[in-house]
């Protein structure tokens, strides 16, 4: 995939993460298509179960927001390295992940999510505490 396209897929799609639209979000993926991320890393094949999973997922954070922090093309799609903004109270974590995307017929076929829980959790809990002290 050349780079202006991933970038264009990508000014389309990182946006339909934020504002716990996942109807919006699944419009993006194929209905084959595969998805997994570090809580279902076994992944959620096609539409019905990757938006059952969506929902689920999104819903507590429907005011995060993903920017595309650096974008390398593929054959088949491109891997996305990215940031993602979560208001906490009266602060915000930031986070940082990687994506593997494949795409044909301008649909995801195939979406491997990859970040680390174990530090993201730690920063919302941090967040928390310090908001509790103030």
């Amino acid at each position: 995939m050349e780079l202006k396209k991933a970038k264009d897929f990508c000014d389309q799609w990182l946006p339909a993460w934020t504002g716990n639209r996942p109807e919006l979000l699944i419009s993006f993926y194929s209905e084959d298509a595969f998805y997994s991320d570090p809580f279902i890393p076994e992944g959620r094949n096609g539409h019905e179960k990757i938006l059952a999973y969506l929902r689920k997922f999104i819903s507590p954070y429907p005011n995060w927001k993903y920017e595309p922090v650096e974008i390398f093309p593929t054959e088949n799609g491109f891997t996305l390295k990215w940031k993602v903004s979560l208001p906490i109270n009266n602060g915000t974590v930031v986070e940082n992940g990687v994506d593997i995307v494949e795409i044909a017929n301008g649909k995801i076929t195939r979406n491997e999510v990859y970040f680390d829980t174990a530090s993201l959790f730690k920063k919302i809990k941090e967040k928390q505490s310090q908001n509790k002290t103030k």
